[in-house]
């Protein structure tokens, strides 16, 4: 049962970061406030799409209230972007010293990673990042913040630790959780997840990722690197599926090469267990064998929190995927609106606050703004990062557009040779014309360097403008001028080639 005011929470392990960070996302001794008469408008979740809802609205005067049964902050702060990225960037240390003799810097012996200094470090940072999602903050921003579980009941009616919030307008924002697959075996053995696999302590020996999506990948590759034996483990034959699959190829190959034993079109039949393992029994390809580790890492997607909402009584419409919205985030009920994972296809911190801002503008100001009309760029965080935005080619040819792409490995970018980098950037235009449809770069920085295109599709700025833009040499950003080159010389055709040379010949 989720805790309520009052009632205190327990983040493993409880030290002093954590407790920090329980003080300022879900204080013990906090009091819920009276109720206002009548609310602007009320939030039901406080993870990234309802603080910035709350906080937006409040800024502009309105009367705001916002409910959270659990952690403030939701997903992002707590199990997700910002505990996560610390594992990454320490992991990244680690490798960094591995290959430190590619560029004659001599390493005597491998690099001792120390877990349990690598998951304090984390949780200092996230309690230190904590303070601007606290409870004390938002009710400083003039924010009511109630703990404990929402409920509608009524079309404008919320009811929470026995008090009723009257509202014009409410937001529902409960975010999502982590799934997994109905295995036998699987629940009695044990496994982690997202939401507990950052209070280990200690670091398992042997770990099985379940699911090559961006969670399990992410994951597969850090634990990796801090030195856990890792079998990634998909159903599909290419992992991070969505994805370009020359993308997800090179990817693979560099988990491969660091080490990562990458299971794809493998299947977990059962899961057993002893004193000491826990074994996976995995068919592929009509051949089974059993895999033994310490851990089991579950990432196969995740599911909307809609249920103890009583949304019947609200009139709000809900299936399997999450509450039911129009493009303006508005559900069933016209007073009351949707955002973040609950409704959304897209499941990103950023897509999140882009959402939050979409619901201020329509429920506070009759705004008609759009979630199709935004452009939305995202990233895998693995090491090279996988960044994308705009339409994959195949979702091009779906939609009937005839398609040419350019591509410039880093391989040929004077910067990524030199940063012994692997990667490319792939710019995918309509065929004869310079408009971007969508573009894919695996780099590094990839997430740093994708927010030029992104801008370029949303300022309707052609990939041949992109090519008088001039970029610090050297960088592998360059890459994208240079796609811009490439194009550019396809418009050199024969024709135009021989005016020049007879204009040439005529000046001289």
């Amino acid at each position: 049962m989720p805790p309520s005011a009052g009632n205190p929470v327990i983040v493993p392990p409880m030290d002093a970061h954590n407790e920090t960070l329980v003080s300022n996302v879900h204080p013990s001794d906090w009091i819920n406030p009276e109720p206002a008469s009548r609310y602007n408008l009320v939030v039901i979740g406080a993870g990234t799409a309802g603080l910035i809802t709350a906080a937006g609205a409040a800024g502009l005067g309105a009367k705001v209230a916002v409910i959270e049964r659990f952690l403030l902050g939701g997903d992002c702060l707590n199990v997700g972007c910002v505990p996560s990225k610390c594992l990454i960037r320490s992991s990244r240390a680690a490798e960094d010293i591995r290959t430190a003799s590619q560029f004659g810097v001599s390493v005597a012996d491998e690099p001792r990673v120390d877990f349990a200094a690598v998951m304090e470090r984390m949780r200092r940072l996230r309690a230190h990042i904590s303070r601007h999602d606290s409870a004390q903050r938002f009710r400083d921003l003039g924010v009511d913040v109630f703990l404990g579980e929402g409920q509608f009941s009524g079309s404008d009616t919320i009811q929470v630790d026995g008090k009723t919030l009257n509202f014009k307008k409410a937001v529902i924002a409960t975010g999502a959780r982590p799934v997994h697959p109905p295995v036998e075996g699987l629940a009695e053995a044990g496994f982690l997840t997202n939401e507990t696999v950052f209070s280990l302590t200690e670091r398992p020996r042997r770990l099985a990722v379940v699911g090559g999506g961006p969670i399990g990948c992410e994951l597969a590759q850090a634990f990796r690197r801090l030195g856990s034996q890792v079998t990634l483990i998909e159903m599909s034959s290419q992992f991070l599926a969505r994805e370009d699959p020359e993308a997800s190829g090179l990817l693979a190959e560099t988990f491969r090469r660091e080490g990562i034993d990458v299971r794809l079109s493998t299947r977990l039949e059962k899961v057993t267990s002893t004193d000491t393992e826990k074994q996976l029994h995995l068919e592929s390809e009509g051949k089974k064998e059993i895999l033994a580790v310490e851990e089991i890492l579950v990432g196969i997607g995740r599911a909307p929190n809609v249920e103890n909402l009583n949304l019947e009584a609200a009139g709000v419409k809900y299936n399997k995927r999450g509450v039911l919205v129009n493009d303006y985030l508005q559900t069933t009920n016209s007073r009351i609106y949707g955002a973040g994972d609950v409704c959304m296809k897209w499941k990103f911190t950023h897509a999140a606050d882009a959402a939050a801002r979409i619901v201020i503008q329509n429920a506070l100001f009759l705004g008609r703004k759009k979630l199709s009309s935004l452009t939305m760029p995202w990233c895998t965080y693995t090491d090279p990062e996988l960044a994308h935005v705009g339409l994959y080619e195949k979702e091009a040819l779906e939609k009937g557009f005839e398609v040419d792409h350019f591509v410039r490995p880093l391989s040929e970018v004077d910067r990524g040779l030199i940063d012994g980098e692997e990667g490319f950037v792939k710019v995918l235009v309509k065929k004869g014309t310079d408009q971007i449809l969508g573009a894919t770069i695996v780099a590094r920085h990839a997430g740093e360097m994708i927010s030029e295109i992104s801008l370029a599709i949303v300022g309707g700025i052609g990939l041949k403008t992109l090519s008088n833009v001039i970029h610090p040499y050297p960088t592998q950003t360059e890459a994208i001028r240079q796609t811009a080159d490439a194009y550019n010389r396809t418009r050199l055709t024969p024709f135009v080639k021989k005016l020049f040379s007879t204009w040439l010949a005529w000046t001289r």
